[in-house]
């Protein structure tokens, strides 16, 4: 007797769609790092925008570490509503940076000295994670949500840790570069 749950997607179907999101996410992302400024909308709510981001990622850390503990503490539906959240939240992040990035040219870092190499370390090792991070999201949840919760167990043990250094990152990213953007916008 077959005792799988049954899904909308075969593996193989889904592994097609998390290549292409990936693909369509960092070509999109790395597009709008070279469009040329003539080519941006300008849009004054932008400039709150990274602001949001470093919001966005700090609540995802935040659900994501409540996540974690409430499987610990064997609440699985807790668990569900809080990396359901973490997701979300992260999607919303997505929206945001695209969006902030197709209406504001690239903001370069200030710093110098050891403070740049800092920067540039934390902001590579991001940027990496959070390319590498999409696809093992993606895989983490579809295992979950098609009852697979062996191999959901043996994804998120490895997504989890580098989703949470993603999330966290990018909160001290922004508050390394804030004082760099060619508008302040801090609303402390």
């Amino acid at each position: 007797m077959n005792t799988e749950k049954t899904t909308w997607i075969s593996d193989k179907g889904f592994f097609r769609l998390v290549v292409v999101i990936t693909i369509a996410v960092m070509g999109l992302v790395t597009l709008l790092q070279y469009l040329p400024a003539e080519m941006r909308p300008t849009a004054e709510f932008a400039k709150v925008l990274p602001f949001v981001n470093a919001t966005l990622n700090t609540l995802v850390s935040i659900a994501l570490v409540l996540g974690l503990m409430a499987i610990k503490s064997g609440k699985k539906g807790v668990h569900q509503a809080y990396m359901l959240t973490a997701f979300i939240l992260s999607t919303v992040f997505l929206l945001s940076y695209v969006t902030y990035h197709t209406c504001t040219e690239h903001t370069v870092f200030g710093g110098q000295g050891t403070v740049k190499y800092a920067y540039y370390i934390i902001l590579a090792s991001h940027i990496i994670l959070a390319a590498a991070v999409l696809p093992m999201v993606l895989y983490t949840m579809y295992y979950s949500t098609s009852g697979n919760f062996v191999k959901h167990k043996k994804w998120a043990k490895v997504t989890f840790p580098i989703w949470l250094y993603v999330s966290v990152t990018g909160v001290i990213v922004y508050f390394m570069i804030a004082p760099y953007y060619a508008f302040k916008y801090y609303p402390f």
